[in-house]
């Protein structure tokens, strides 16, 4: 009789990459609290965009089972975590800010909710802050029709509002989960991106492509929000990419039903910029939408090849969406 060889069946793998720039300060507490995780099957990427501080040798000193993936200039958010995706092995991949703690069970929740769930392509953790560990940041993102996107529970009281796994529009990119598969088909982050809005974008690919978004509460991560990002950046980018979306990925039958109230909101948000004038924040959120409708012809290009690789119906996508914003 032949020798038999037994069958073993390998948990699934899981990729965290951890994006940093000068965030040195933050790595240690979101190291050790991924050496603390219940799931074993985990591998540690962090993607380095040419900090000056001490963060490389942090990581050769203290944590040397990190695989460090070192950029020769800081390429943003995008960049980073693409080189950080590119070299993970992973069955699944996490995108995790360096300056988040996760639970000792997150791992275990996300790679659960994906082995559950096959037609879900993304999984969204419930963040909390970190120095008020009973308020949301985000319970999964939405988008709404008049083409705003925004942090479902963002600033409430945690107070099991959001205990119940369900169906969201996005994953905040401070703590979104991907499975590798659907990174395959429908792509990774956009460069042009470079910060903001780009876990959005991939959402709405997914979600154009038939794949899912589930938000599930036993994956929890607290958030240092803004501690390396945010302010006149910040303001830029999310004026900048808020229209790059619209362009890229929001569907023309939508645009037709919809279009109206897009392009008020828009118009609103640039009267409160203006408003703000005297503000640094709002004038970067000037020059970042004024940025965006200038590259429009080159983000019209890829939108061609989005809105024709769509599997599923508008209806579909409509119902996805949350109302417009009062």
């Amino acid at each position: 009789m032949e020798n038999s060889v037994p069958i073993t069946h390998h948990p699934a793998l899981l990729s965290i990459i951890i994006p940093n720039w000068n965030g040195g300060k933050f790595l240690p507490t979101c190291l050790d609290a991924l050496n603390r995780q219940t799931y074993a099957s985990i591998e540690v990427i962090v993607a380095d965009n040419a900090s000056t501080d001490h963060s490389q040798a942090l990581l050769s000193e203290k944590y040397p089972q990190v695989k460090l993936v070192q950029l020769s200039e800081n390429r943003g958010f995008t960049g980073a975590c693409n080189a950080g995706i590119k070299a993970a092995t992973g069955d699944f991949i996490a995108l995790l800010n360096n300056d988040t703690e996760v639970d000792e069970g997150w791992a275990t929740a996300v790679v659960e909710a994906f082995t559950r769930h096959t037609e879900i392509g993304i999984v969204a953790s419930k963040m909390l802050l970190f120095d008020k560990r009973d308020q949301l940041h985000t319970a999964g993102d939405y988008f709404t029709v008049d083409g705003r996107a925004g942090n479902r529970g963002v600033w409430q009281q945690d107070a099991g509002q959001f205990d119940k796994e369900e169906y969201v529009f996005s994953a905040c990119g401070g703590s979104s989960a991907y499975r590798k598969t659907m990174l395959d088909q429908i792509g990774i982050l956009d460069d042009d991106f470079f910060f903001s809005l780009e876990d959005m974008d991939l959402a709405w690919r997914a979600q154009l492509s038939g794949w899912r978004c589930l938000y599930t509460p036993k994956a929890i991560v607290y958030h240092h929000l803004s501690a390396t990002g945010g302010g006149v950046t910040a303001s830029y980018y999310d004026g900048r990419n808020l229209i790059f979306v619209l362009v890229k990925d929001y569907p023309t039958a939508l645009w037709r039903k919809y279009g109206f109230k897009v392009l008020r909101a828009q118009a609103k948000l640039a009267l409160e910029a203006l408003r703000a004038w005297r503000g640094k924040a709002a004038r970067a959120r000037l020059r970042g939408m004024w940025a965006g409708l200038w590259q429009m012809p080159r983000v019209w290009r890829k939108r061609r090849a989005i809105q024709a690789a769509r599997t599923v119906s508008v209806e579909q996508i409509e119902a996805m969406l949350w109302p417009p914003q009062s």
